[in-house]
């Protein structure tokens, strides 16, 4: 892709001025990109090869509260280091912002220089590792759904977040006329991520006023991965540039349609053929795809944290909404948890409806992985696909707490054979602590419900 770099690249173009500096940086619990800005002349002297932060960044929260209850870091330990060493093969243009280069790192013990298990990139790497043991390559796909706001950041935050506005006024979804209104934005963050490298298809109006679909090429799921990561940070680094809010929040308003992120994912043999299709089988579907998706019925509990990771996460299960409820799977059908798409041809795939936009994309597919391989180990059948609305019916519900969602996480056995007992415990104390945080917060309901009948 244009905008990539290779290290001798980008030092010629430091030589000649056109880029002064290099974001290095690392993938925290949330998805997002820490880490710190280099003058580009060091980095290509030395930064190149590695450089550190402190190991508070996989243990805090959206605000960046240093929770307690970690075994990895805490006070009693000091908050040491980390090393982050650049994975150069992510070098490339932010070609949003003048004169910037990127690069994600990995993050490293800082004495042995071993992985960090729970890092996202370290635990998306590890399930990567068994597919090939057993001979094969995960292809995925992610849509990122967000919304667009008439103020900035800046200005919603004085207000208190209490004037909500969309963008546009009314459901836009593939409507042409309302997302020209949205170019500026949109346009801009094509053509920006596209010039870094990054294989955008398309961007759409969504189902919601000032919503909008972004759609990226599908991957091998590292590059997936970090696609959507970039991309996403890359929105809301457009939006402020023009003075706009970009929010991944699933539900920011009880009478509007959430934003979700769903994966696709389909696996490959060593020839680069597509295992999931058989073109003999009923659907076109192959046994091992069957036995992958039973794996991720059987185990959707145990992995919806990883889809779901606030409070506010589950705000947007409702029924009507496009967002699913019930474990179930259906035939191209959007109101089922996984939906099988592109039936009885090579593209056959299976898409996961449940994330919602804030989830952390490594961690996401870690889980979504982790599961399949058990179905497949398993030799797990998902039965037969659901008819007609699946938000009807007796099928069971997907968790629909953010408690809910954490026992299951924290009692999964699968879960602790795929990434490790400590890696469980690790984010199931990041899951209780978003729900005490909860827990201790006064909401306006609260207020307004109370205030005066109480």
């Amino acid at each position: 892709m244009p905008g990539n770099l290779t290290l001798d690249a980008l030092r010629t173009l430091t030589e000649t001025g056109e880029i002064d500096t290099v974001l290095v940086c690392a993938i925290d619990m949330q998805g997002r990109l820490m880490g710190k800005r280099f003058h580009a002349a060091h980095f290509c002297e030395s930064a190149w090869k590695e450089t550190h932060c402190c190991n508070y960044l996989l243990a805090t929260d959206l605000e960046m509260w240093t929770v307690d209850g970690y075994e990895s870091t805490s006070w009693e330990r000091g908050y040491g280091d980390y090393t982050l060493r650049p994975d150069l093969d992510t070098l490339r243009r932010a070609a949003w912002l003048e004169g910037t280069a990127l690069v994600l790192s990995d993050i490293l013990d800082h004495h042995g220089h071993a992985p960090v298990e729970h890092s996202p990139r370290a635990l998306l790497k590890a399930q990567i590792a068994r597919l090939a043991e057993m001979g094969y390559t995960a292809t995925t796909a992610t849509e990122l759904e967000f919304f667009l706001f008439e103020q900035s950041f800046d200005a919603l935050r004085k207000d208190g977040y209490r004037t909500l506005e969309p963008i546009s006024g009314y459901n836009e979804d593939y409507a042409i006329f309302q997302t020209t209104k949205e170019e500026k934005i949109m346009r801009t963050l094509r053509n920006g991520l596209y010039k870094s490298g990054i294989p955008v298809e398309s961007s759409k109006g969504e189902a919601e006023a000032g919503q909008e679909e972004f759609n990226i090429r599908y991957a091998e799921a590292m590059d997936t991965a970090d696609h959507h990561t970039i991309s996403k940070h890359a929105a809301k680094e457009v939006g402020w540039q023009q003075g706009h809010a970009v929010s991944f929040l699933p539900k920011w308003a009880p009478d509007r349609v959430g934003s979700a992120a769903h994966i696709h994912v389909s696996l490959r043999n060593k020839d680069g053929d597509p295992v999931f299709h058989d073109p003999k089988a009923e659907l076109g579907m192959s046994e091992l795809a069957r036995h992958f998706l039973g794996g991720l019925l059987t185990y959707a509990d145990d992995i919806t944290y990883f889809f779901a990771p606030y409070v506010n996460s589950y705000k947007r299960f409702q029924k009507g909404s496009f967002a699913p409820t019930r474990k179930v799977w259906s035939v191209d059908n959007r109101t089922a948890a996984f939906r099988l798409c592109g039936d009885s041809s090579p593209a056959v795939r299976v898409e996961c409806r449940v994330p919602g936009a804030d989830m952390n994309p490594y961690l996401a597919m870690a889980a979504l992985f982790a599961a399949g391989i058990k179905g497949i180990e398993e030799k797990l059948d998902p039965g037969k696909p659901s008819d007609g609305d699946a938000y009807e019916g007796t099928k069971k519900e997907i968790p629909t707490t953010l408690m809910s969602a954490t026992l299951a996480m924290a009692q999964s056995e699968m879960l602790k054979a795929a990434f490790g007992e400590a890696v469980v415990r690790h984010y199931t104390r990041a899951a209780e602590w978003e729900q005490e945080a909860f827990n201790a917060a006064v909401t306006d309901w609260e207020i307004k419900r109370g205030f005066e009948r109480a």
